[in-house]
């Protein structure tokens, strides 16, 4: 096993092991707090629906079928994980994102069993062509769901005119069409690929003992050569075509979705891009910026507006989301605000408040294990070190955040709108 502890400016550490399967651990002990959290992952997510396997042909899985494992292994010939969980006290859970899956707990007592119970189910897959076909009514239950989700609509009305030739545009549940495409022998197969322990991690921050952890897991993962992965490689710099799009739901005030598409010369972003992104974000229209006061002044938005540097496996966007009933008028404003920026530059006080700002709520996230143990997935995930964001934030300049304004083309927009649904003039009458 190797190992290696990185130390941050604030006096705390954290323990990263790999273990010869290939295993990625971190730990971060907090003895002081009394609950756990701890996430078990793997790199697999939604965009992973083309590839191939130590070198062998390449094949195409149907949409949706990592979101449909996730689902799947909390099941077992003896019953499901969650009834599991549930007798020791724990809560449980599970996610599947773009890149990504992860099983989690979180436990005040009894850890060793907990830990036993997520390193048992998520290494014991069981499928059938009945509990298949079971889970097949069960997800499209929830694709219906978010059908009419006006939150979720909004993002993936805009993806899908954003990166129409990315998987990031489809759903990462998949569709009522994909889905019925799964059957057992294809998710053994997804399974088999992706959950070999050279693509998976495990995350735990609270109080534990390091060591213990790492033997109890050693002695509980299962041994099996590593698996090489090769994914399709998805970088969409196509211009945008359509720069509007609009649904009607069920919501009383609109909703918006603007996004700048970025270009990107490589599959993934760096940390230095991420925080600099951040820190213009933060400049451009955080609660101190000129651009929200006048938008909260003028009666544009209010406390739901957002921004967001929306960022995967080849692609890369800005986002500006909220509620407004003049959302293109937003839209123009914050444009507008980019080439104010772009031609006076960056106020240097502002500057140097985003920094602390950013700086501060780095350290708050010290304060939980459930934060912290998020952030080492995303270690994981990204490879760097929880603590590259400290030395970061005080080296990067001005200039640095500067530049990335010339990412910014108002000619490679999309306005994402949910509009209030029309009333019927049978309605009306009423």
């Amino acid at each position: 096993m190797q190992k290696q502890t990185f130390e941050s400016p604030l006096g705390q550490s954290y323990v990263k092991a790999v273990l010869p399967n290939g295993l990625q651990i971190y730990i971060f002990e907090k003895p002081q707090y009394t609950t756990v959290h701890a996430i078990f992952g793997t790199h697999y997510g939604s965009i992973d629906t083309t590839f191939s396997k130590n070198g062998g042909k390449e094949i195409t899985v149907p949409e949706g079928i990592a979101h449909f494992l996730e689902h799947k292994l909390f099941e077992s010939e003896d019953g499901d994980a969650f009834t599991r969980f549930a007798e020791t006290g724990a809560y449980a859970n599970a996610y599947t994102s773009f890149d990504r899956t992860c099983y989690l707990f979180s436990c005040s007592n009894r850890f060793d069993e907990n830990l036993d119970i997520l390193l048992d189910f998520v290494q014991s897959p069981y499928f059938t062509a009945q509990t298949v076909q079971k889970e097949q009514g069960i997800i499209g239950q929830e694709i219906r769901m978010y059908e009419d989700n006006p939150g979720w609509r909004v993002l993936f009305n805009l993806l899908g005119k954003m990166f129409p030739s990315h998987p990031v545009h489809i759903d990462i549940a998949g569709t009522a069409d994909s889905i019925a495409q799964i059957d057992d022998k294809l998710l053994y197969q997804c399974y088999e690929t992706f959950y070999n322990p050279a693509n998976m991690f495990i995350c735990i921050a609270g109080n534990v003992d390091t060591e213990k952890v790492l033997k109890k897991i050693e002695s509980g993962i299962r041994q099996c050569a590593p698996v090489q992965i090769k994914r399709s490689e998805f970088i969409d710099n196509e211009p945008v075509t359509e720069h509007l799009v609009t649904q009607e739901l069920d919501v009383a005030i609109p909703m918006f979705c603007y996004g700048f598409k970025q270009k990107i010369d490589s599959p993934e972003r760096s940390l230095k891009t991420r925080i600099c992104m951040s820190l213009l974000l933060e400049l451009l229209c955080g609660d101190a910026s000129p651009l929200y006061a006048r938008l909260i002044r003028m009666g544009l938005i209010n406390d739901e507006f957002d921004s967001e540097y929306f960022i995967g496996h080849g692609y890369a966007t800005v986002l500006f989301s909220g509620e407004s009933n003049d959302p293109e008028r937003v839209a123009a404003e914050i444009t507008k605000e980019i080439g104010n920026l772009r031609e006076n530059g960056l106020d240097k006080k502002m500057f140097s408040a985003a920094k602390c700002s950013l700086y501060g709520s780095a350290v708050c996230r010290f304060d939980s294990v459930e934060a912290m143990a998020s952030q080492l997935t995303e270690c994981a995930v990204a490879d760097f070190n929880l603590f590259d964001e400290f030395k970061l934030l005080k080296s990067v300049t001005i200039d640095d955040v500067y530049k990335l304004l010339e990412s910014f083309d108002d000619d490679n927009t999309v306005l994402s709108l949910i509009l209030p649904r029309a009333k019927s003039d049978e309605a009306e009458e009423v």
